[in-house]
């Protein structure tokens, strides 16, 4: 089951996401999101257990705890879905408004 981690401290590693979540069973990943460029936690990750009830579990009992000074949020994660850009919207490239100053 894979599980989304919200309100994580700039300070949460991946270690420290997998350790807080192994206290309820195996872990098999446990990453927290950065940012591309400049490599910054982007305060949210996830994490996959192998056993559905050792998740639901762990979300139950973490979620509004505390993590590196933060409450955090435990949650089911969604599917991703795709971005779909808006095909009649403005690109900013080409925006009247740049091209009027």
């Amino acid at each position: 089951m894979n599980l989304y981690v919200g309100n994580l401290s700039q300070q949460v590693t991946n270690d420290d996401l997998r350790q807080a979540f192994e206290n309820y069973g195996e872990v098999t990943s446990a990453k927290v999101i950065t940012d591309k460029y400049t490599g910054t936690s982007r305060g949210f990750g996830f994490v996959e257990m192998p056993v559905q009830q050792d998740a639901l579990t762990a979300m139950d009992e973490l979620n509004s705890t505390e993590l590196k000074g933060k409450t955090i949020v435990v949650n089911e994660a969604r599917e991703r879905t795709e971005k779909r850009r808006d095909s009649n919207a403005p690109h900013r490239r080409n925006s009247t408004w740049q091209n009027r100053y």
